[in-house]
């Protein structure tokens, strides 16, 4: 296989060793580190530093101390520093895809793009900074005048998966400044370097020390989540990750009484009616299920075909995901790369050999290759599944997709929601009245109808049930790392002065 990682054009964003706290590079207090390994290889990329409870809380102090004079920045001064952010994000667009697909695996076109995607956040969140308006409420008391202020809520912890290394940070990252708050970032263990070189460009861009912090660690991951959530100085903790870990975060808040949101596990269901456009239904389920190689929190997990098109959806499906062509993200035309690790190839063999066993047919894939990489897996295709099938009821995270046959639009809508989580949801239709009923039916935080790709800095991100609650990037993004502060004016109502 054909693997070449290319130099970065400034090296200087490639950091190893070293955290970014307080504006300072430092090293953990302990000296111990972890090494981070590329996932097309194997091949070691470089160490960071593994933190522990003390290092997060020298953290969090810096945080702390750069909140008084932060808070008191007007919108605008916040708007230019994310502004400024955004631009350098852009200049350096190339070094960071380089870095994503380095550690993470995916394709260098995937990865340009997840680079634009997350600068988009600060450019969003710097022209959200400005207008961040209270209200004027009419008083049951003739005298009385009523008003709200939004403030920001103060130190913020942030935890960030590895699937999207750049995106993940700044999700989080822009409304906490836009709001005024200084925040603590864990970085992911498997992919540090993106979100280090993205710290790296915070510095340039002149935020002031202490206001952005980040803390990287591996082995003491859990023991860095509970300093974070269990600190009297963090107000608020955003969370992007599982389920299970989620609910555990929640447990460790509850002694102080955190503000949180979390975006949780998925199981997205991805329905095509009979009455769907085929070609442009079948292009919508490649782009949901196979971005990033199926490891998204949204990708399509569960597809569901109405009896009339099943057959026809499925051949055309399985044909276009045979040209697929897998590899190394450096190589050209390559369009998947590899999984992240050993752990997330053998729940996918799981899934495909539980599969096969209850009856499912392979259409295409269906096995690993050994011989690009530990961590390469066939694209995948399976029909015939049942609701017994263990891809039914867990989040694959890899290349499979299975295909139901459906008879009713009220059976599928039953089947799609038979899920405890609720994070994302698909459907294909003509019928303006369908779109309607199935939209407003599923139990779901967000909907892509006639669209496999629903992620935009201007649409409100987040799930229900045990996909979380909250809500990341939009309008509604700022709102979660504000306190709203109500106050009332006595003694106004006296008549105009005569004299």
């Amino acid at each position: 296989m054909a693997h070449r990682v290319p130099s970065l054009k400034d090296g200087s964003l490639f950091i190893k060793g070293k955290c970014y706290v307080n504006g300072q590079w430092i090293t953990a207090k302990s000296g111990a580190t972890f090494e981070v390994h590329d996932p097309a290889s194997g091949e070691l990329i470089g160490t960071c530093p593994e933190f522990d409870k003390s290092d997060t809380e020298e953290a969090i102090s810096a945080a702390a101390a750069a909140l008084p004079s932060f808070r008191q920045t007007t919108g605008r001064e916040r708007s230019k520093l994310l502004r400024k952010w955004y631009d350098l994000m852009v200049e350096n667009a190339d070094d960071l895809a380089t870095l994503i697909t380095w550690e993470n695996g995916k394709p260098t076109a995937d990865a340009k793009g997840e680079v634009i995607y997350a600068a988009n956040f600060f450019e969003w969140f710097s022209e959200e900074a400005p207008r961040n308006y209270g209200d004027v409420i009419p008083s049951s008391i003739a005298a009385n005048r009523i008003m709200t202020l939004k403030q920001p809520i103060g130190v913020c912890g942030l935890i960030t998966p590895w699937n999207f290394p750049a995106a993940m940070v700044t999700r989080k990252i822009g409304p906490a400044l836009a709001a005024g708050c200084t925040v603590v970032a864990k970085s992911p263990g498997e992919t540090p370097f993106t979100s280090l070189a993205i710290a790296e460009l915070a510095h340039r861009a002149g935020i002031p020390k202490g206001v952005v912090n980040f803390v990287s660690a591996l082995k003491n991951t859990p023991e860095v989540g509970e300093t974070l959530t269990s600190s009297t100085i963090v107000k608020k903790v955003s969370f992007t990750g599982s389920t299970g870990v989620g609910k555990l975060l929640m447990k460790q808040s509850a002694d102080t009484l955190k503000k949180l949101s979390f975006e949780l596990g998925g199981n997205a269901p991805f329905i095509v009616f009979d009455d769907a456009d085929l070609e442009k239904a079948i292009d919508g389920a490649l782009a949901s299920k196979f971005r990033s190689s199926g490891q998204t929190c949204v990708c399509a997990n569960r597809i569901y075909v109405q009896s009339g098109i099943h057959d026809s959806f499925a051949k055309g499906f399985a044909e276009k995901v045979q040209k697929f062509k897998v590899g190394s993200g450096f190589e050209q035309r390559i369009t998947h790369g590899p999984l992240i690790h050993d752990r997330a190839i053998s729940k996918v063999v799981a899934h495909v050999q539980d599969a096969e066993s209850k009856g499912g047919k392979i259409l295409v894939g269906g096995h690993k290759l050994p011989n690009l990489g530990s961590n390469f897996f066939q694209p995948t295709v399976v029909t015939g599944m049942t609701n017994e099938m263990q891809l039914t009821k867990e989040e694959t995270f890899g290349p499979v997709a299975g295909l139901f046959k459906f008879e009713s639009e009220a059976e599928v809508v039953e089947l799609a929601n038979a899920a405890d989580v609720g994070l994302a949801g698909y459907f294909f239709s003509k019928d303006l009245q369908r779109v309607w009923r199935v939209a407003e039916a599923l139990e779901v935080g967000m909907v892509g109808v006639n669209t496999g790709l629903i992620s935009d800095p201007a649409a409100p991100f987040g799930g229900v049930k045990f996909s979380g609650f909250g809500r990341e990037g939009s309008k509604y993004g700022l709102d979660e790392y504000q306190t709203v502060k109500m106050v009332t004016l006595g003694g106004i109502g006296q008549p105009l002065d005569i004299n």
